[in-house]
């Protein structure tokens, strides 16, 4: 089981707020089917939350430090029925997702060019009249006294 900091557990529980858990245990508990998921989950992700029901809170405690060891993975926080698990990935997985993310360079071609501000009346060939508002006054209200 890896050993976290606590600098490192505060930026992976806020990476981890916005994450929906992947994983859920339920009644048949930690089978090597749910076990088999969670791993595979780690390893895709790094970071994954997973869901327990039905269980009291030592047996979630217990229940994650079964499937930590099970998985090397580190315990990042248990909030509820919420289990937070990060395991880092393998460093060739890792250099194969770093290169999937960046973008590729942009020719020259593919670049939008500047163009003139864009003016209806000069697209629609239109010329406005000289000395003349193109608005139109507001009839004056009269008051009544």
């Amino acid at each position: 089981m890896t050993d976290l900091t606590p600098v490192q557990r505060r930026a992976l529980r806020a990476r981890a707020h916005h994450l929906n858990p992947v994983v859920s245990v339920a009644g048949n508990g930690l089978s090597p089917t749910v076990l088999a998921e969670i791993n595979h989950a780690l390893t895709a992700h790094e970071l994954i939350k997973v869901r327990v029901y039905g269980e009291d809170r030592d047996a979630r405690q217990q229940l994650m430090a079964e499937i930590c060891e099970q998985t090397s993975a580190a315990s990042v926080q248990h909030i509820g029925n919420i289990l937070v698990l990060w395991r880092e990935a393998p460093a060739d997985e890792k250099s194969a997702a770093e290169v999937k993310k960046k973008p590729a360079p942009r020719a020259a071609a593919d670049k939008p060019k500047a163009r003139a501000p864009y003016s209806r009346d000069a697209a629609a060939g239109l010329a406005k009249p000289a000395g003349r508002s193109t608005r139109t006054a507001a009839p004056r209200r009269q008051s009544r006294g």
